[in-house]
């Protein structure tokens, strides 16, 4: 059986989760974002879950070919589009649809020589600043585009910063409307907070990321708790040691945590090399044989300890969540700070996935 740290991955919930971005956009198209494998999911055991959606999102040519070759013959947008114009023959032999977001990929696409003509995702900055072309810009490269036999049909696209706050993308639409004003083509506009939120930016196509995989895009579980998102991702291990200790002894490197009184600890076969955050704080939730307890102590390379105190029951074996449907990985994210993404995408290679 080997190490007991398994991340499972639930299809009945990556297909539910889908079916609630197509409520919440009933008029528009879906793009599943799939970028930074499936934000840590594992492309290959999340795809077929999502089939029915109209397109699938990522970001490295390595991963759409790979989707290609595991038998998906619809869209793929390369949401950052090509990074080096030699590039440009895998957009045009696996028919990738290509983001454009700078002059010198509009002049690298104008010089390729390509068999049929790429579809294209104009992106504007809005107001993020991150990638975009200048709203003033938009029309005559619009015009330009328009004019190459590279390009196919022309898609407007922009990004949202703020979407999961209550009027957080007005600017940001305001900006891009009035960059595209005239100009008659599909647009995608929508985020995860944007398709759940913000109904009057979902026009044609939306790109659900984060709530595809039953997290919140605000880093807040209350904040789709009554969604009918379900978490896609389990991440569990077994208690593979039990030390008993008195008052004042130690857990852990460091010696951060000390005893109050006679406690019992559980050893869990989890650690920091496994993507779990080095940075959790005493009292992070966990749940073990099915009662909530946190943790205690500095998390180790493979290693982590927890309070067996209200589950007197556990032992050597017993099972332990450390996220997933009980234990919410927005709460473990606050605990440490960040944000559900960050803990699902860092999960590391030497974790065992399974499909469930």
């Amino acid at each position: 059986m080997g190490r007991p740290l398994v991340a499972s991955i639930g299809s009945a919930a990556l297909k539910n989760n889908l079916q609630v971005a197509r409520r919440a956009a009933p008029g528009a198209r879906i793009w599943s974002v799939i970028k930074a494998n499936a934000y840590g999911h594992r492309i290959d055991h999340v795809w077929p879950a999502l089939r029915e959606s109209d397109g699938f999102a990522m970001l490295n040519t390595e991963e759409a070919i790979g989707l290609r070759e595991q038998g998906w013959k619809g869209p793929i947008l390369m949401l950052e589009g090509f990074f080096h114009a030699d590039e440009l023959p895998v957009f045009d032999r696996y028919r990738l649809t290509c983001v454009l977001h700078s002059n010198w990929q509009v002049k690298a696409l104008a010089d390729a020589r390509l068999g049929a003509p790429l579809d294209i995702y104009l992106k504007i900055n809005s107001g993020m600043n991150r990638l975009g072309l200048a709203p003033e810009r938009v029309n005559n490269v619009w015009q330009q585009l328009r004019g190459l036999r590279n390009v196919g049909e022309i898609t407007l696209m922009s990004h949202f910063a703020c979407a999961e706050k209550l009027d957080g993308a007005n600017e940001a639409l305001a900006r891009f409307e009035l960059a595209v004003e005239g100009i008659v083509a599909p647009r995608s506009l929508a985020n995860s907070a944007a398709v759940l939120w913000q109904p009057q930016t979902h026009y044609d196509w939306v790109r659900p990321g984060i709530l595809l995989y039953g997290a919140s895009p605000s880093g807040q579980w209350r904040d789709v708790a009554t969604s009918g998102l379900r978490p896609v991702m389990t991440l569990s291990s077994e208690i593979i040691a039990v030390q008993t200790l008195r008052a004042g002894d130690a857990v852990g490197y460091g010696a951060r945590y000390r005893a109050r009184a006679g406690q019992r600890i559980g050893i869990v076969a989890a650690g920091y090399a496994d993507g779990y955050p080095r940075v959790a704080p005493d009292g992070t939730p966990v749940r073990v044989d099915g009662v909530m307890t946190g943790t205690v102590g500095m998390v180790s390379m493979d290693m982590l300890a927890v309070d067996l105190t209200p589950c007197p029951q556990a032992g050597i074996g017993s099972h332990v969540e450390l996220w997933g449907e009980h234990v919410r990985v927005d709460d473990v994210a606050a605990a440490c700070g960040t944000i559900g993404y960050e803990l699902l995408s860092a999960v590391a290679p030497r974790v065992a996935f399974v499909t469930v």
